[in-house]
């Protein structure tokens, strides 16, 4: 696949906002006569592929999934979040029918996946518009990083400061794979249709982005954001988990602009010498020195 175009790369302010939300949204990106086509694509279904084959070689040369993800924004989000040449984790159409009185639990994907530095992420397509009615994903903004068993948090319904995705047809989310989320009922009278895609890097990612913007202080300002379901003191954790983050994104341990890492890995190594814990010995001389 051809590379994306600089201008079509992610800014640093954009990534650190990804870092501190999970999520990175794009709509109307897809072209009406492509949301037009989607609707008969998604119904008739995508061929499977099987896990780890590389993004060029998973959808057929002109299919409806490669144009997709060809799309010059949707194709610089990718390389920005997973690099050039990822690979396809899976994909899936997921239907909600009209009416159809049941709506998915919270949960997080795979979070038997424990890497504090690394992540996969989901692209989701609707290409129809989607509004409160028809059943939009829910997600919950900053809880992608918040370690749980993948249903722990099936037992809870509303969450402050969750959202409910309304968006224009041929709108793009990308997702960071640990967000809390669900689809919810859909109570109109058509059926919704969204496609995803998940992806695993194959490359390190460090500086995939366009980083002209590293040094602009929105990026600190999003790493210290807050959302409404923290509590007031671990919270702070959050915080703590996307300096950390970032830290391995842009390859500097020393990036902590509010010392929330700083304060908790203090561990000097430098020994001294037994002699100086005693304030009142005497000093050396040169025969016993």
């Amino acid at each position: 696949m051809a590379h994306p175009h600089r201008k079509h790369l992610l800014t640093s302010v954009q990534m650190a906002r990804f870092v501190a939300h999970g999520a990175h949204r794009i709509d109307a990106v897809v072209p009406a006569e492509m949301n037009v086509e989607a609707i008969d694509v998604l119904r008739a279904g995508i061929p499977a592929v099987p896990y780890g084959t590389p993004l060029s070689e998973s959808f057929g040369d002109g299919s409806f999934a490669q144009r997709l993800v060809q799309l010059p924004e949707v194709a610089g989000a990718i390389r920005s979040f997973v690099g050039p040449d990822p690979t396809v984790d899976h994909h899936a159409v997921h239907i909600r029918r009209a009416h159809e009185g049941s709506a998915q639990n919270l949960h997080g994907d795979a979070i038997i996946d424990v890497r504090p530095d690394a992540f996969d992420v989901q692209l989701m397509y609707y290409p129809q518009e989607v509004t409160l009615e028809m059943g939009g994903t829910l997600s919950v903004p900053g809880s992608h990083l918040r370690r749980t068993n993948e249903s722990d948090t099936g037992r809870y319904q509303n969450l402050r400061g969750q959202t409910r995705l309304t968006c224009p047809a041929g709108s793009v989310v990308f997702l960071h794979h640990g967000i809390w989320h669900g689809g919810r009922r859909n109570d109109s009278d058509i059926d919704r249709y969204m496609f995803k895609i998940r992806f695993n890097p194959t490359v390190r990612q460090l500086k995939l982005w366009n980083t002209d913007d590293l040094d602009d202080t929105g990026v600190a300002a999003e790493l210290g954001r807050l959302f409404p379901w923290y509590e007031h003191a671990t919270g702070r954790l959050e915080i703590y988990n996307r300096v950390r983050l970032w830290q391995a994104l842009i390859g500097d341990e020393t990036y902590d602009p509010d010392y929330w890492v700083t304060r908790v890995t203090n561990r000097p190594t430098r020994v001294v010498a037994p002699r100086s814990l005693n304030p009142f010995a005497p000093a050396p001389t040169q025969e016993s020195a």
